[in-house]
Order: C-alpha cells, then structure tokens, then sequence
C-alpha cells in the first residue's frame, strides 16, 4: 500500500520591491511579509518632521466602513491639530491612497486605522500579530524591526533573553509592509516577528497601521 502524501508546507520567506506591486505578494502562501520599499515625497517627508517637533501628544483611531469597491475612504479629520502644518493634504491623500489600496487588496470592507506619536517602543519585544495581516508605515523617524524565518526560536517570543543580538531586519522610513499574523488562514504558528525599535530620549516617531476587520 502506498503511503499517502503529506502536502508540504510552502517555505516561509519575505519579499520586497520598489513599486506598490511589492504588496500583492503578500497574497502568496509562505509569505509573510511583503514590503514595498518606497521613499516618500518631500512634502510629505517634511509634514512627519514638523509633525514630529511638535511633540503633542497624538493617538487616533478610527474605523473605515468602505460599502462597495470603488468607494472613496474618508480619514479627512486625521491629525486634524495638524492640519494647518505644510503638507497635510498630502498627507491625508497618503492615508487614504494606503487604505483604499489595502482594502483592493484583500477585498476589505472595514478597516481599522491608527495613527501613533510614540516616543518609546510600544511592543518592544519580538512577537507576532494574532491578526490576519497588518500595513505598517512609518511617516518619521524609524521603522520597525523583523526576523527572518528561524533566527529566533518562536516558543520563546516576548522572552528578552532569547532575543537575538544580531540579523535583525529593519523597515526604513516610509516604506510599507504587510505583516501577516497568526490568523491569516495557511499561516497559523508563521506570523511574521517583529517589534518596535528603541527609541533614544529625544527620538519621536510617527507610525501608521491599518488593520483588516472584515
């Protein structure tokens, strides 16, 4: 009798390229991070700065209801104390070219938005998103940090003692990346590793997430 076969599990990696096509890899299975290494423009870049020397204290959330394909996403409003800074209508139209993309993307109809000032790390340890994927941008300062596959042995997660010293990856400002997490079917027990970066005492940073919903 012949053996049955055990289907294998496709090799887990991430990928990058330079055009927002980078993103729709993240539709591949085994990938668990897709990122598109964009700059950002000028005006925009110096909207985060002047954002960022402000120093106010700024944590949003909203929910974007989209009720057809080619609806328009409203975050007009976001940062609103901002909105006499240079550079907020295109900030703003940034956001919603992100949101709208994101949902295109995966067939979203909600969307869960956050738009963070932090001066420390908010999840400082290495972990994963019980998510089933995650857009994560930096608009100032730095990005954040990832592990490749097998650099750190995930039953010790959240663990700063197992936490490797070296072959940590990072996201550099403005670029975008799709995180899958745990809830992503096919990618149970294989959500990206990643965590905040240290801050130093002066260091601000401006970060955006958008979260699949339904």
């Amino acid at each position: 009798m012949l053996a049955p076969l055990i289907p294998l599990r496709p090799l887990i990696r991430q990928t990058c390229g330079d055009t927002p096509l980078a993103l729709s890899e993240i539709l591949e299975d085994g990938v668990n991070l897709a990122l598109w290494q964009r700059q950002l423009p000028l005006h925009i870049a110096e909207f985060g700065a002047l954002l960022v020397a402000l120093n106010a204290p700024l944590a949003e959330s909203l929910v974007i209801e989209l009720g057809s394909e080619d609806a328009v996403p409203n975050v007009q409003g976001l940062a609103a104390i901002c909105c006499d800074l240079d550079g907020y209508e295109g900030f703003i139209a940034d956001v919603s070219w992100l949101v709208s993309a994101f949902a295109c993307l995966l067939g979203a109809r909600r969307i869960g938005v956050r738009l963070r000032l932090l001066d420390k790390a908010m999840c400082p340890r290495f972990h994963v998103d019980h998510v089933p994927v995650r857009l994560i941008t930096t608009y100032a300062g730095i990005g954040s940090q990832w592990l490749r596959e097998g650099v750190m042995d995930r039953r010790q997660l959240g663990q700063a003692d197992a936490e490797p010293g070296e072959r940590i990856e990072q996201i550099h400002c403005g670029e975008v990346a799709l995180l899958k997490g745990t809830k992503w079917h096919g990618n149970e027990g294989h959500g990206l590793i990643h965590r905040s970066p240290s801050l130093k005492t002066d260091e601000r940073r401006l970060i955006l997430t958008l979260d699949w919903l339904a």
